[in-house]
This record gives structure tokens, C-alpha cells and sequence, in this order.
């Protein structure tokens, strides 16, 4: 296009010219640039817990050999006859329980949290961190509802496409066969990032994203896509610095991390800079990692400004003369600016005084880096000064001291000595202050091996269980901790989370600052394909309850975060040794909770507020803030919900707001109000009357709080 378009221009014909160019344009639009790929059909979502009914849409349970979609027609006696969907073709019989509910996409469904389990070890403690078992696209969508615009940091593994049937497409592994595995996995992560940016803070937030070699550069092209006005990094972390054997090829040590930064985001500077270290071994055998801290210079920086654009011509005002007393060494005073036309050699200096100017070592007139005004300011503190004297240029040079350093020097972290006899600061490390460094885009820390602190930690909390390439520990923290370092508060949101080791990262670090930092995470239960094959053998089909059990969520994910939380592995046994970089017993566990939800989808026909209120009650736990333990309700109609310990409260009747008003006064911890009514300004005069947090308007219709995948993209 650029080449057709300098063509264009040398077009002498104005009229032509101008014709052409309208007509390139409209093409234009109708090209698409950057990353180009399929638009994949979306993913089917099986919905094992809804029945199959007259109607509905099914798929075979095992879709090995029939991916295809059917309607069905007819229920009797155990059997559905069914017609696929979009063909003529007689109608084919099929056992209920061969066939299993799916949604397509564009077809509404209603969501909502079915409690599974709890780790409560901090009865007392307001944290709970949450698991959701779930396709991560219908979660996102329901988690949109809960946390828009509030999610301060999103870290997510994905799959990372090796060709190894790691993970599934429509209900199918995906390997390296396939000739449009790269475009499906594109579509797959597409449709995830599109939501996860509705979660994040645009004020403030940041985005995690691991990946290795083989599509870190389709990655980097779909999160620039998605994401233009992030910042965006990549990190490179050495995971295995013996290096993984590759055929015909380098053997790889080392995995990726993309860093995008939204709003006022920034990294958070750390005791060592995550390159540089020397290893050692602990007493226990475990590899440790015992930092060598850069040493680091207090910098004068030079006033002259380098580059080829920093010349006189391209900002005058920064072109002015700096009188140096040669007796003193030191600067007299500061002159003003002379414009473009005015010789500098017009110029004298004061008595005992040479003229020192913006001159770069080739003779051609450059500029300072601030202002006269600001300089003076500068050498009024003793923030500037002048440099050595050098002979075979013959010229000072003027110093200064950045805005950074002058930071440090006002938190203490740079100590001031006194003035020499410039008048200028005398700056030395305060002995009672950490330094801090800018962590580096190259991590190579021993805490980092996966194997070591990521398959081993997994081996030794769940005995006999394997998950494939978990993340080190340390690493994860790592990588969280610079994000949220100063966020004691933060809600940390990973959708791919795997064998568990996000929450647990946050629980560490936790640990050791005292945060309150909430961990949301949400995975599939499927099964490995080798475990699906043996499952298979033994009769059994996906949604079984002896199937579901070795699922990821509730065979790694789950027990991981329940044994990490009490101290000891799956048979009960303590766990051995410290976190290291601590003397925390790994056998103490965490102070928190954590509640273990499947999100699961309501029958259309049988949905009606009243009738599922206390389904919806997980859900607006969340909504609220997930403070205390998730409530549970009977089956009784009820007027209204006053629940202090969780601080939301929810007005059922609006005809009860008086009697809900009153008790709401008497309980000043509640911050979180929900009123079901289906007139708007009956809330908001509702609404006005109270003083809480925050307020959201419930319709009587479930269908209208909760539906979601209806053709999103």
C-alpha cells in the first residue's frame, strides 16, 4: 500500500489523482492489516447438569468419531431421536445418556455458581480466594458482571500450542497435525483477551501473559491488536538454565512473558534486579538463590543533551550560557537563552569567569537538557555542578542531579554528606535503607527452575499426581510482586490457572507483607487424553461423576490449593520444610479461605427469581466483594437478606424497604446493597434514601441479571 500510494502522488492530473486515492481508500478499509487469521466457529460448551429436553441442542457425550450438532426431536423411554442440525437426513435414535445439552455460540444461557467445596483455616480472616470450575469463556462473560473495570492484575499461562494435544478446540485436541492449529489457537485466545479487557482497570492494571516459542510472535501481534494503547514488554525468564533437548534444534532454557501496562501502571522496584544472582545449596539440598545485588554509582548526569536532534536550532530556549568561576571551580551564575540568529561569540563572561556552552565534541551547537530557570533552582540546592576540566577539548562540563536520584535523596534512600567546595551535595548510601533496583527484562534466578519449584512442589503436596510443566512458585510470585508490591489489596484474576500455583503465589507473598491480595481463579475440569482413553475403556463418558473426579479443577487445581492453604499433602501428612527466601514453615499453611465453585447454567423454562434466588446467592457474594463465608439459604421465600459478616444485604419485597431501610442503619458494615424491582426510578428513590458503598438494581426476571454468551465477540 505505501508503494501504491507514492505512486499515486506522482500522478500531475489532480482531478485522476484525487479519484484514484478514493478509491484506494475503500479498498483500504476492506483490508484487514496485521495479524491475519480464521475466524474459527466457536467453541460448543457442553451443559452436563441441564437435561436434555424436546428442543434443546446435543452433541455425543464422546465426539471422537460425530462432532456434529443435533436437534432433538423426540424423548421416549430412554431414547432421543434427533436430526442434525442444518440437514434434511432421516432422524437418528440416540441413548439420553450417550448424548449430553450443549450451547452454541449466540445461544443465550444462565449461569450461576454451584458451591463444591471450602477451605476455611482463618475463621476469623475477611480473605477469601475463589475457584471457579468452568470454561473460561463462559466465566469470563458471567465474571464481566462482578468485576468490570476492577481486576488490577490478570495472569494467565495459555495453552501453549506445542502440537502435543495439551489442549482442546470444539470439544477436540488440537496436535500438530493440524493444519490450522496456529489459526484456532489465535481465534481460542482472541475471544478470552476481548473479555479480560473488560476486567481490567483501565485506570491502573497490568496484564500477564506466559508463552514459549512456538507462537510468541502470533501473541505479540494479537495483544498489540487488542491492547493498542498498552505498553507492552516482554520478559524472557530462564525456566531450565541445563536447557530442554530439542531435535534438530537449540535446546531451550528459557520461556516468555509479555508485560502490558494500562493507565499509570509501573513496575515496582525490587531488592535485586531479577539477572543477577550467584547459586548455592542449601542445607536441605534444595537450590537456593542467594541474590548478588548490583553495585550502583549515585550518577551526575551530564547537562549537555545527546542525540542527533538535541541542537540549538531544535529548541533555542535550551541554548544559553553557564559562567564558570576558574578559580572556584564552580558555577557562577546562568545566563538567558540567545535566539537562533545572535552569535554566541557576542558573549562575554564575568571577571575570573569562561563561558561554558551547549557544544557537542564535534563543534556543533546542541542544548542543554532544562531550563535557565531550572538550572539556577538546581545550583540554589547544590543539585548541579561542574565537572573535570578537559584539557584536549578545552571545556567544562556541567553536571546535575536527575529528578530520580533527587527522590531518593528526599525518602532518605541517598544520604546527604554535606556540600564540597562547589557548594554542590555530597551524597553517600544511607546504611539503614535498602536499595532498590528496576527489575531487569531478562530474569535468571535459580528460584525460577521449574522443575525444581514446580513439578517437585507438586509431586510433594499431591503424591501420585502429576500435572504437565507447572510454573516454579517463585517465579509466579516474582512476577505478581512487582505488579502489586504496593497493593495490599488487589484482586488478582487468572482464567488459565492450571495446577493452582497463581493463588498459591498469592497466599506467599501475603505471607510476607501482610497483604489482603484475592485470588480469582478459573479452569476446565478436563481429563488428559491418556486419562480420557483409560476412563473411556472402563465405560465411563465426560460429565460421569467417576469421570469429573480426575478432572484438572478437582484432581490438581483444587487439592493443591487445599493442602498448600493447611500445611500437608493430600494423605495428610506435613509438609517438609521452608518457603525459601524465608523461615516460613511450609507446614503452617495460610491464614485464608478459599471456596471451590462450578459454574453451572439454569433450564430457561424453569427460571424465575423467585424460584432461583438462592442459586443466585454465590454470585452476589462475589459481586460484594467475597467477604466472609459464602451464605447459604433454604428453600423459603423471603422478604429480604441482612447479611453483616458478608456486608451486602439484598431487598427481595420492595414493599418491605422501610423495615430494610431500619436495618440497614443498625448495621453500618454493610457496603453492599442489591434491590430486585423492575422499575427504575422505584430504585433510585430507593437507592437515595440509603447510605451504602455500592447499590445494583436486580430485575424480577433471573434472565435479565445473568444471560450471557449471546453472540459476543
Amino acid at each position: 500500500m505505501a508503494a501504491l500510494n507514492d505512486l499515486i502522488n506522482q500522478i500531475t492530473d489532480t482531478e485522476l489523482r484525487d479519484r484514484i486515492q478514493r478509491e484506494v481508500d475503500r479498498l483500504a478499509k476492506q483490508k484487514k492489516f496485521g495479524l491475519v487469521f480464521e475466524e474459527h466457529l466457536p467453541e460448543c460448551t457442553p451443559l452436563y447438569d441441564m437435561p436434555v429436553k424436546t428442543g434443546c441442542q446435543v452433541m455425543m457425550r464422546d465426539s471422537k468419531e460425530d462432532k456434529y450438532v443435533y436437534t432433538v426431536l423426540k424423548l421416549e423411554e430412554g431414547q432421543a431421536t434427533c436430526i442434525r442440525k442444518g440437514n434434511k437426513e432421516e432422524p437418528v435414535v440416540f441413548p439420553v445418556s450417550d448424548i449430553v445439552r450443549v450451547a452454541e455460540f449466540g445461544e443465550p444461557i444462565y449461569p450461576y455458581l454451584k458451591p463444591l467445596d471450602t477451605v476455611c483455616n482463618a475463621p476469623d480472616s475477611d480473605l477469601w480466594h475463589t475457584l471457579i470450575e468452568a470454561d473460561n469463556y463462559h466465566a469470563l462473560q458471567l465474571l464481566e458482571y462482578l468485576y468490570a473495570g476492577k481486576v488490577d492484575c490478570i495472569y494467565i499461562d495459555p495453552p501453549y500450542n506445542t502440537g502435543a494435544r495439551d489442549w482442546k478446540y470444539n470439544n477436540d485436541y488440537v496436535d500438530g497435525n493440524d493444519n490450522y492449529r496456529h489459526s484456532k489457537w489465535l481465534s481460542f485466545m482472541q475471544r478470552r483477551l476481548k473479555l479480560a479487557k473488560r476486567l481490567l482497570n483501565p485506570k491502573e492494571s497490568v496484564l500477564i501473559v506466559t508463552i514459549d516459542e512456538k507462537e510468541y510472535l502470533h501473541l505479540g501481534c494479537l495483544l498489540e491488536e487488542i491492547f493498542p494503547n498498552a505498553r507492552m514488554q516482554m520478559v524472557t525468564i530462564v525456566t531450565n538454565p541445563f536447557g530442554q533437548e530439542r531435535n534438530q534444534q537449540l535446546a531451550r532454557v528459557e520461556e516468555y512473558a509479555f508485560y502490558l501496562f494500562f493507565g499509570t501502571a509501573s513496575p515496582v522496584s525490587q531488592k535485586d534486579d531479577l539477572l543477577n544472582e550467584r547459586l548455592r545449596n542449601d542445607t536441605m539440598g534444595e537450590a537456593a538463590s542467594e541474590v548478588a545485588t548490583p553495585t550502583e554509582k549515585i550518577r551526575w548526569e551530564r547537562l549537555l543533551r545527546g542525540g542527533a536532534d538535541a541542537l540549538r536550532k531544535n529548541n533555542p530556549k535550551l541554548f544559553f550560557p553557564v559562567y564558570v568561576d576558574v578559580n572556584k571551580h564552580a558555577i557562577h551564575s546562568i545566563g538567558e537563552p540567545l535566539d537562533v540568529e545572535t552569535d554566541r561569540e557576542t558573549v562575554s563572561a564575568p571577571d575570573g569567569c569562561v563561558v561554558v556552552w551547549p557544544i557537542k565534541t564535534n563543534g556543533v551547537e546542541g542544548r542543554w537538557r532544562c531550563s535557565p530557570e531550572y538550572l539556577r533552582e538546581l545550583v540554589e540546592k547544590g543539585c548541579a555542578r561542574v565537572g573535570e576540566y578537559d584539557k584536549a577539548n578545552d571545556r567544562y562540563s556541567i553536571l546535575y542531579l536527575s529528578k530520580a536520584t533527587m527522590k531518593r535523596i528526599e525518602s532518605d534512600e541517598i544520604e546527604v554528606l554535606g556540600k564540597d567546595g562547589q557548594g554542590s551535595l555530597m551524597l553517600g548510601r544511607a546504611p539503614e535503607k535498602e536499595q532498590l533496583f528496576s527489575v531487569k527484562t531478562v530474569w535468571n534466578r535459580n528460584l525460577h527452575r521449574a522443575g525444581e519449584f514446580g513439578t517437585r512442589y507438586i509431586r510433594n503436596l499431591l503424591p501420585g499426581r502429576t500435572f504437565p510443566y507447572p510454573k516454579s512458585l517463585y517465579a509466579v510470585m516474582d512476577s505478581l510482586k512487582i505488579i502489586v508490591d504496593q497493593k495490599p489489596n488487589a484482586i488478582i484474576l487468572d482464567f488459565f490457572s492450571g495446577s493452582g500455583t497463581t493463588l498459591h503465589a498469592v497466599n506467599l507473598l501475603n505471607a510476607k507483607d501482610g497483604g489482603q491480595r484475592r485470588c480469582i481463579m478459573v479452569t476446565n475440569n478436563e481429563v488428559s487424553e491418556s486419562e480420557a482413553k483409560d476412563l473411556a475403556a472402563k465405560g465411563y463418558q465426560p460429565g460421569d461423576e467417576e469421570w469429573n473426579k480426575f478432572g484438572i479443577a478437582r484432581y490438581v487445581t483444587w487439592p493443591r490449593t487445599v493442602c498448600s492453604i493447611e500445611g500437608h499433602d493430600i494423605n495428610g501428612n506435613p509438609l517438609k520444610g521452608n518457603y525459601l527466601g524465608s523461615d516460613r514453615p511450609m507446614a503452617d499453611g495460610f491464614k485464608v479461605n478459599a471456596a471451590f465453585f462450578q459454574l453451572g447454567f439454569l433450564d430457561k423454562t424453569a427460571v424465575a427469581l423467585g424460584m432461583q434466588f438462592k442459586e443466585m446467592l454465590p454470585t452476589l457474594w462475589m459481586k460484594a466483594g467475597a467477604h466472609g463465608s459464602c451464605p447459604t439459604i433454604g428453600e423459603e421465600a423471603l422478604d429480604m437478606l441482612i447479611l453483616p459478616e458478608n456486608r451486602f444485604a439484598v431487598l427481595v419485597n420492595e414493599k418491605e424497604y422501610l423495615t430494610f431501610a431500619e436495618k440497614l442503619e443498625q448495621h453500618p458494615e454493610i457496603e453492599t446493597v442489591f434491590i430486585i424491582t423492575d422499575s427504575e426510578s422505584g430504585y433510585r428513590d430507593m437507592i437515595s434514601g440509603l447510605d451504602v458503598k455500592e447499590s445494583y438494581q436486580l430485575y424480577r426476571d433471573y434472565l435479565d441479571n445473568f444471560r450471557i454468551n449471546a453472540a459476543r465477540r
